[in-house]
């Protein structure tokens, strides 16, 4: 399975706006988490999941997810090829990434705010997370 994007839409009248993603579905969704990375700290990786799935839907300001299929979960290649989605607060999007990736968090704007909904449950979690230095694969802005 590859990350893809689930489009959803906005709707806004004289009492406000409605953002949704209607095409989502909850059924094997285990917990969420909501993730604000620091101003100084504005990256968050890599964290690697053999098992769960990931979906994050941007509830304020704007991150760059980053990520990467893991080839060896002992020793992988520096050599992965790093993929990029941007999402904002005026995105109704969410980025679903399978199991078998690593992922980064930037955020790149002061108090931004990412949802994510995992599909693990959280006892198996011991068996699923791994880590790998923040500099272990150099992501490179445009």
């Amino acid at each position: 399975m590859r990350p893809k994007v689930i489009k959803g839409g906005r709707f806004e009248d004289h009492r406000g706006s409605i953002s949704f993603v209607n095409d989502f579905n909850f059924s094997d969704i285990e917990r969420f988490y909501i993730i604000s990375n620091s101003q100084e700290y504005p990256l968050r990786a890599w964290q690697g999941h053999k098992l769960d799935a990931k979906n994050f839907y941007c509830l304020s300001g704007s991150f760059k997810i980053h990520f990467i299929k893991i080839d060896n979960w002992e020793n992988p290649s520096k050599d992965l090829i790093i993929e990029t989605i941007f999402v904002s607060e005026s995105d109704s999007k969410i980025v679903h990434i399978p199991a078998g990736y690593a992922n980064a968090i930037e955020s790149l704007e002061e108090n931004s705010k990412l949802m994510s909904f995992s599909t693990l449950p959280l006892i198996n979690i011991s068996q699923d997370d791994v880590r790998y230095p923040l500099d272990y694969w150099s992501i490179h802005n445009e």
